[in-house]
C-alpha cells in the first residue's frame, strides 16, 4: 500500500522562498484560521448547496499552502458538487484529512528536513 503525501514540502517551502519567513507565517496564521472557520462549517452544520463554493475555497488554500491530500479530496468534492452529486462527497473524509494535514503540517514546520532552515 502506497501512502498518501499529505504535505507538498516542496509547495510550502517554495512559497515561504516566495514571501520570506514572516510572510510565511502571516500565510499560514491566515489560512489556518479562515480555511478551519469553513472546514468545522462543513462539519457542524452541512450546507450541500455552498459545498461547490466552500470547497473550491478550500482546495485553493490548500493547494498553496502544499495541502495536498486535502487540496485533492476538496477538488474532487468540488467536481461532484458541480456536477449535482453532493451526496457523493465525504465530508468526513474531507474533514478529517484537514485536521491529519494540519497536525502533520505544524509539526513538520520545526522539522529541518522538511522545512530548511536556509530557505528565506
Amino acid at each position: 500500500m502506497v501512502e498518501k503525501m499529505m504535505i507538498d514540502w516542496q509547495r510550502a517551502n517554495e512559497l515561504r522562498t516566495e514571501i520570506g519567513r514572516e510572510g510565511f507565517a502571516e500565510v499560514v496564521d491566515l489560512f489556518l484560521d479562515e480555511v478551519e472557520s469553513v472546514v468545522l462549517r462543513l462539519k457542524i452544520q452541512p450546507e450541500p448547496t455552498r459545498y461547490e463554493a466552500d470547497l473550491h475555497f478550500l482546495k485553493g488554500g490548500a493547494w498553496n499552502l502544499g495541502f495536498a491530500e486535502f487540496g485533492a479530496l476538496c477538488q474532487d468534492g468540488e467536481r461532484k458538487a458541480a456536477a449535482g452529486n453532493t451526496s457523493q462527497i465525504d465530508v468526513a473524509r474531507i474533514v478529517e484529512a484537514y485536521f491529519i494535514s494540519k497536525d502533520e503540517f505544524l509539526a513538520g514546520l520545526t522539522d529541518p528536513l522538511r522545512m530548511p532552515a536556509s530557505a528565506a
